[in-house]
């Protein structure tokens, strides 16, 4: 029976998890994300009071809000040894300890994820309790080890594996795992296994407690594929010490500045559902649908820097994705406006505009119909790799703004020969696509969005081939999907 309380605190859009630990009124959080406002209502509700605020890696998918946390709480803000920060902060190494209340902690140094990681075991008179593991050991999974550059890959790939196994070696079998990673995160390998679990239990689901370490590494390095763009700014951000964040909604904008803004390059993210979006929406914007995972596919695709106008059908919208914003570092919207695309239309005849979408049963009578099609895959490598629709072209999601010409070339190319011009998108569960055919469409090119589960692809008549990985030993599972 635990007698410490953990409140997990979700951030399911990022994949992610942070942790208040309390016992007695004395409480330690782990792993903070940027809106801290959510912790701090956890704090307010439980009458806690924080000692410290701990980051078991400084971290290349979000930015944190441990800094300000602290700092606000009074706190002592705990990051692992060998980061140049430009912040003060208490850098611990492997062996240290300290207390907080009746929890008793100590730092274990697991690299593996980064270099300088560490995990928290936290004992109450003597007795195990839990271990945080952040991108270490996760559940049935481990934190990807590629994420600081191909040089250091297989060496942290090694070093996962040993620390894996020293987590389960020094840490009691009954300890509760708490890992921040693995939720749909792409810092994860794969998709983890379960919601909770135990030190032993991993024993007998872990990878790296399963298999050889050659094996391990092996199959390791053999999953990986893409990850977020915007990763690369994360960690030089949380090693800068970011700051406070505004949540409160940014200036509206109406037609005419929404039309300026998109003329002039910036982009103008429409949140409805993508449904409504194909039937009718503002020309020129792009469909980010807040239902599914917006943050990171925006995050991943838009040019850095680049000013971001919110549409939504409420302000309850809009700021639930402010929100998704700051963790990763968008601090504050440019504008923002809510109702509908008439609403936001200098002339609505003309800049109103809509596409078709059909499903994996309309894309197979299309293909039947006229085999010269121009269909779009816009998965991930491993996904491409496992099936896809015979005579379709790979273009992932992630490389489409860097190579967006080619596919307005061959829509041109089709046009010029006497075929149709269209192309048909999908992906795996439409929200990709949907993103991909407003991106498409800004420069020109019609576009069919198929919006359809990719399960459903052969079992709706879609000719579905396969082409063999690298390695078909790999045992780690299908990749992340959204």
């Amino acid at each position: 029976m635990s007698t410490i309380d953990v409140t997990i605190i979700e951030t399911p859009n990022l994949g992610d998890r942070s942790y208040v630990v309390a016992l007695d009124g004395t409480a330690v959080v782990i792993d903070p994300q940027r809106d801290i406002d959510r912790v701090q209502a956890v704090l307010e509700a439980q009458g806690l009071t924080v000692t410290h605020v701990l980051e078991t890696h400084i971290h290349n998918d979000y930015v944190s809000g441990g800094l300000v946390l602290a700092g606000q709480l009074g706190a002592e803000y705990i990051v692992p040894a060998g980061y140049a920060l430009a912040y003060e902060a208490t850098q611990l190494s492997d062996g240290a300890s300290f207390t907080s209340g009746r929890m008793s902690w100590r730092v274990v140094h697991t690299p593996g994820h980064t270099p300088q990681h560490l995990s928290y075991a936290v004992a109450v008179d003597g007795v195990d309790e839990a271990v945080f593991t952040g991108g270490s050991m996760l559940f049935g999974s481990v934190g990807r080890p590629d994420l600081l550059g191909p040089d250091l890959t297989l060496g942290l790939a090694h070093d996962q594996w040993r620390s894996v196994r020293r987590l389960v070696d020094e840490v009691a079998g009954d300890a509760a795992v708490y890992p921040t990673h693995g939720f749909g995160s792409f810092c994860s390998v794969t998709a983890t296994v379960g919601l909770e679990s135990t030190v032993a239990q991993q024993r007998t689901t872990n990878p790296a407690l399963t298999l050889s370490e050659q094996e391990f590494v092996d199959e390791l390095v053999a999953g990986l594929d893409a990850y977020p763009a915007y990763y690369a700014h994360m960690g030089p951000s949380n090693q800068a010490g970011p700051g406070p964040v505004d949540l409160s909604l940014p200036g509206p904008a109406d037609a005419a500045e929404l039309r300026r803004r998109i003329d002039a390059g910036e982009w103008v993210v429409d949140l409805r559902a993508r449904k409504l979006f194909a039937r009718g929406h503002l020309r020129g914007t792009l469909s980010f649908d807040g239902e599914g995972n917006a943050i990171t596919y925006l995050g991943w695709l838009i040019p850095w820097g680049t000013p971001v106008t919110l549409l939504g059908e409420s302000e309850q919208q809009v700021q639930a994705f402010q929100r998704d914003l700051v963790q990763i570092g968008i601090d504050r919207p440019a504008a923002h406006a809510t109702g509908s695309p008439t609403e936001w239309a200098l002339d609505a005849e003309r800049d109103v505009l809509a596409f078709p979408q059909t499903d994996f049963e309309g894309l197979a009578k299309a293909q039947a119909d006229d085999p010269e099609l121009l269909v779009l895959d816009t998965r991930r490598n491993l996904e491409w790799h496992d099936g896809h629709v015979r005579g379709a072209r790979h273009l992932p999601i992630h490389e489409l703004i860097g190579r967006i010409d080619e596919v307005v070339a061959w829509s041109r190319a089709a046009e010029h020969a006497g075929h149709d011009a269209t192309v048909w998108v999908y992906c795996g569960s439409g929200f990709r696509a949907a993103a991909v055919c407003s991106l498409l469409e800004r420069v020109g090119v019609p576009v069919v969005h198929v919006d359809d589960d990719w399960g459903n692809a052969a079992l709706k008549g879609a000719a579905v081939v396969s082409e063999e990985r690298p390695d078909e030993t790999h045992r780690f599972g299908a990749a992340v999907t959204a």
